[in-house]
């Protein structure tokens, strides 16, 4: 199976336009056109062109980046699809895929049955394929990229998949097509051009073999028991539970992985079912740490008349490398602090939600507004302190402008209804806008800040704007 234009049908199954489209790919700082469709073809564009010369062809060209990670991801999803002809399915390069359909094909009436079934559903779903049957792997995708209803020796040298430059001296010396290179002597080929291009020759025709690698399967992560007799009380469900996560952590081990999510289904004996979901706050695979977190929602499980199936998958893992680790633990040290807190994260999440279980982080910004980020804890990772020379306040809040008098620094003011007199006064520092970023609250321009510690024992932060002159509390020091 090969697909021509498998970019952009990936994009137009989706969103349907009638125009010329096309994808783009910036090479060496210059847009050039990656994927077209067949109207923006019909115009006399092309692969490889740059955007400015199509533009000036078809100034009411569709545009959008391309995406070559989510070609990738679409076409293993093609991958799978096609597992329904036969066992035997590999990736040809990005846009194609290779299927040995030997003692399958009868199962849909013959090869030529299958080759149309393949077309007609591809047809249907918005993507164009050209399909080629051969003996020999080189064979079809000779026929796939240069003709079906042509014998393989009368199609150019290009169809063995050989690089550009070797296609180009061969058509130089006069051999056009397979069976020029066929009659021709082996070994003046053979010592101008490598062993290489009589390697694709003999694939082609079936002298050599090439064999059809499929990709490999995702491992699955779940594990299942059957009961001799149901049960119905929390320690038995637990214990049972423990039996399912020694092999799932196993089996995660052995991929490197760690999971993120479990859930727990048990099917009851008058065949009624229940799920216990499980997020973690870190990728886990020690199935000491894992099992504990389960007995809160096992406790909410309805029994019934007993339970006895039990199923346990990791629907959303994450890698999880091997790491070396220094002295043994003693037994009582089971989990560090960082373990410790991650495991207290998802306690805390499995009752209001690890979304809103939230930490401050740094952001890379001068403006105290835009100087922290507020993210989730159990999908971010603690990062270092905040990186400035003054301090900052503990509790900061919207501007509050005050009455202030007695000079710069004010030596009294009136904040919140109380009257305060400045004890000691630090500053100033001169904050400046953000003049790439629209902030409505600073386009009043520069302030003058300064650490005020009253008399009264509340220490402030408050600044000052020259350009309209005026005093203003931002924050409070704890």
């Amino acid at each position: 199976m090969w697909f021509p234009r498998f970019a952009s049908d990936r994009v137009l199954r989706t969103r349907s336009v009638e125009a010329g489209f096309a994808l783009t790919l910036s090479e060496q700082n210059t847009e050039r056109l990656y994927c077209l469709s067949p109207q923006a073809e019909a115009l006399g564009l092309h692969r490889g062109m740059s955007l400015a010369d199509a533009r000036a062809f078809c100034p009411s060209l569709i545009t959008q980046p391309a995406r070559p990670d989510l070609d990738a991801r679409f076409l293993r999803v093609l991958r799978r699809w096609a597992l329904r002809y036969c066992p035997w399915v590999g990736l040809e390069g990005p846009d194609g895929l290779v299927l040995d359909i030997t003692g399958s094909a009868h199962l849909l009436g013959g090869e030529a049955a299958l080759l149309k079934d393949m077309r007609a559903r591809l047809v249907r779903a918005g993507i164009s394929v050209r399909l080629g049957l051969g003996d020999t792997r080189g064979a079809a995708w000779a026929y796939a990229h240069f003709g079906e209803d042509k014998a393989l020796s009368d199609l150019p040298v290009a169809a063995l998949r050989l690089e550009e430059a070797t296609v180009t001296a061969l058509q130089r010396l006069g051999l056009r097509t397979i069976g020029d290179l066929t009659r021709a002597a082996r070994a003046p080929l053979a010592r101008r051009f490598g062993p290489g291009l009589l390697r694709r020759l003999d694939q082609a025709r079936g002298d050599m073999p090439e064999a059809i690698n499929p990709e490999p399967e995702p491992p699955h992560y779940a594990t299942r028991l059957t009961l001799p007799e149901p049960i119905g009380l929390l320690p038995d469900v637990m214990a049972a539970t423990a039996r399912l996560l020694e092999p799932l952590c196993c089996k995660l081990k052995q991929h490197e992985a760690g999971a993120r999510k479990l859930v727990l289904s048990v099917q009851r004996v008058n065949q009624g079912s229940q799920q216990v979901e499980l997020r973690l706050a870190s990728a886990m695979r020690e199935a000491a740490r894992i099992l504990p977190l389960f007995e809160r929602g096992l406790a909410t499980v309805d029994a019934g008349f007993g339970i006895d199936v039990m199923r346990l998958e990791a629907v959303l893992v994450e890698p999880l490398p091997v790491a070396q680790l220094g002295a043994p633990r003693a037994p009582a040290q089971t989990a560090t602090a960082s373990e410790q807190l991650n495991d207290l994260i998802t306690r805390i999440g499995t009752r209001i939600g690890l979304e809103n279980v939230q930490r401050f982080l740094p952001a890379d910004s001068h403006i105290p507004e835009r100087s922290f980020l507020i993210a989730p804890a159990a999908f971010s990772t603690p990062q270092g302190g905040w990186a400035c020379h003054r301090p900052r306040p503990l509790h900061l809040f919207a501007p509050e402008p005050i009455l202030a008098r007695g000079g710069t620094p004010p030596s009294a003011f009136r904040w919140r209804g109380m009257a305060l007199r400045t004890g000691r006064a630090t500053g100033p520092e001169r904050i400046a806008p953000e003049w790439w970023l629209e902030e409505e609250s600073w386009r009043s321009g520069l302030r003058d800040y300064w650490v005020l510690d009253t008399r009264e024992g509340r220490r402030l932060w408050v600044f000052f704007t020259p350009q309209s002159p005026g005093w203003f509390v931002h924050g409070e020091f704890a």
